[in-house]
């Protein structure tokens, strides 16, 4: 008896033993297998002490762990060093940060991914519809009210027959969004206090309307249309927090005003720029961004803009390729916004490629400079082969390669019909490449063809120069075999790095 007491104690000793900061559980390899089972709902997020994006997620999923633990939720937050804890990372699949995972019924073998906001409201959300039924039940107006105080949107079905068409298409729509609670209700007295005299499906949210009301047939498409179309402000600004939802949404053509917040015209401007959003409601997402923010520098640079170049517009289409547009006009006004967005939505617009003025030295040295203007009448030049690197001046990969490359380009000086060049791909655009992350190499044979191959074979002066001697097919590969990025590299919401240097593992610095 003795014993087994003595071990008992040891066993609460041992779990006691998992520490807390700031209500988020700190987990190892040696703890994690205890804390699923003494919590079988756990959100796991693997970060790395340097990453930004992790320090700026720090607090919300401090204040969702405390939300949730001062609720009584048997749902708990929890964090690993993936830095330290690199098995368990490993395990995980973790290539970027931060990770999260949320593993139900103490299930430790198919986490799911966690897809919603990174704010607190955001994350507690996305879990009791994780954990709860898809739809909840409005008995009292107070439950109502609690509803729509505690989120910044929230779906309420008035129905008096809880078991109609109508209802269950409602349920089905509930089933299929993570990130906002959906709610029923058939109660008189809620139907009273929300003023409403039929049936009807409401979306609640602390921002322009205050609430749209659905209108049409009842299905569950045209239900999550609906949402989709109104669950974000008409102008939303980017940040750490809304990134998810700005990228993860359905609507793909975002126009981007770049402005700084402090100037003193700022609210007229938005002002301007909501009312022309009014007009594109579920078409363009329109977002704003504080150009004097210095994480922001990086989009500033993607768009060829410099900070004292704003306020100024852009939009930018994210499908399979990301293209960007530039109006004729630097006006802001909601007439000049309104008519760019229509050419848009009208297929009137030609992309817009960046491109710096021509060097007067670009051919002087060993290593040619390309930009924009003059890529094509080298690149495709039918008696060269000209092999070059796209690269960004910030990338840490790119500055390894430096060394190597100009040594490849001492070695083919010389060359009657070689050609190694560079271009900044930060500042210069070209319709027949796309470069989606740095370096980029590519190789455009001679001929009338304009072929394009791929390099992606050791980056080494030997590597190179097997590559050219075998015209393309020692380390080539067709152009389009490489994987595309997320268009959330714009963004930089992930930090999808193995490194301090916010490079990735495989060689290459994302967009």
């Amino acid at each position: 008896m003795f014993k087994f007491l003595v071990f008992c104690t040891l066993a609460v000793a041992s779990r006691a033993e998992i520490a807390e900061e700031e209500d988020v559980l700190v987990l190892k390899k040696t703890n994690f297998d205890e804390a699923l089972q003494a919590h079988p709902n756990l959100l796991v997020e693997f970060y790395a002490p340097w990453c930004g994006h992790c320090k700026a997620l720090a607090p919300e999923y401090a204040k969702a762990a405390g939300m949730l633990k001062s609720e009584g939720s048997g749902i708990r937050l929890a964090k690993v060093d993936a830095t330290e804890e690199t098995e368990l990372a490993q395990e995980y699949g973790v290539r970027g940060y931060p990770t999260i995972k949320f593993f139900k019924g103490g299930d430790k073998e198919s986490p799911k991914e966690y897809s919603a906001g990174r704010q607190a409201d955001d994350i507690v959300s996305w879990l009791k519809k994780r954990t709860g039924p898809a739809v909840a039940t409005l008995n009292e107006v107070t439950d109502a009210e609690s509803l729509i105080a505690d989120n910044e949107v929230a779906v309420v079905g008035f129905f008096k027959d809880a078991g109609s068409a109508d209802a269950k298409a409602f349920e089905k729509a509930a089933e299929a969004i993570d990130d906002i609670p959906f709610a029923m209700t058939s109660s008189d007295a809620v139907y009273s206090k929300f003023e409403v005299s039929k049936d009807s499906i409401i979306l609640f949210k602390k921002f322009d309307e205050g609430r749209n009301t659905f209108d049409g047939e009842l299905t569950k498409e045209a239900l999550l249309s609906f949402v989709k179309a109104n669950q974000l402000p008409l102008v939303i600004e980017f940040t750490e927090q809304t990134a998810p939802k700005i990228f993860g949404g359905d609507i793909k053509s975002h126009i981007l005003m770049f402005v700084p917040k402090t100037a003193s015209d700022f609210q007229d401007r938005m002002d301007e720029f909501k009312k022309a959003a009014e007009g594109f409601k579920g078409q363009i997402l329109f977002i704003f961004i504080d150009s004097d923010v210095d994480d922001n520098q990086r989009i500033l640079e993607f768009f060829g803009l410099k900070r004292e170049e704003c306020p100024a517009i852009r939009l930018i289409t994210l499908e399979d390729e990301m293209t960007k547009y530039k109006p004729e006009t630097d006006s802001i006004t909601a007439e000049s916004i309104t008519a760019f967005c229509t050419q848009f939505t009208e297929g009137k617009l030609k992309p817009h490629l960046m491109s710096q003025d021509i060097p007067e030295d670009w051919d002087k040295n060993p290593v040619k400079v390309l930009v924009g203007k003059n890529f094509e009448e080298v690149a495709f030049s039918p008696s060269k082969n000209v092999f070059v690197e796209f690269y960004a001046p910030w990338c840490g990969h790119c500055k390894q390669l430096a060394p190597i490359w100009e040594k490849l380009g001492e070695k083919y000086k010389d060359s009657a019909d070689v050609i190694i060049a560079k271009m900044d791909s930060t500042a210069n655009e070209i319709e027949a490449v796309k470069v989606h992350s740095f370096p980029t190499l590519k190789f455009f044979p001679a001929g009338e063809e304009h072929k394009v191959i791929d390099y992606n074979g050791e980056r080494t002066l030997e590597g190179f120069t097997k590559f050219l001697e075998s015209g393309g097919k020692d380390g080539g590969a067709p152009a389009g075999d490489d994987d595309d990025l997320d268009p959330e590299g714009l963004e930089d919401v992930e930090d999808d790095s193995d490194g301090e240097d916010g490079t990735d593992d495989d060689g290459h610095d994302e967009l």
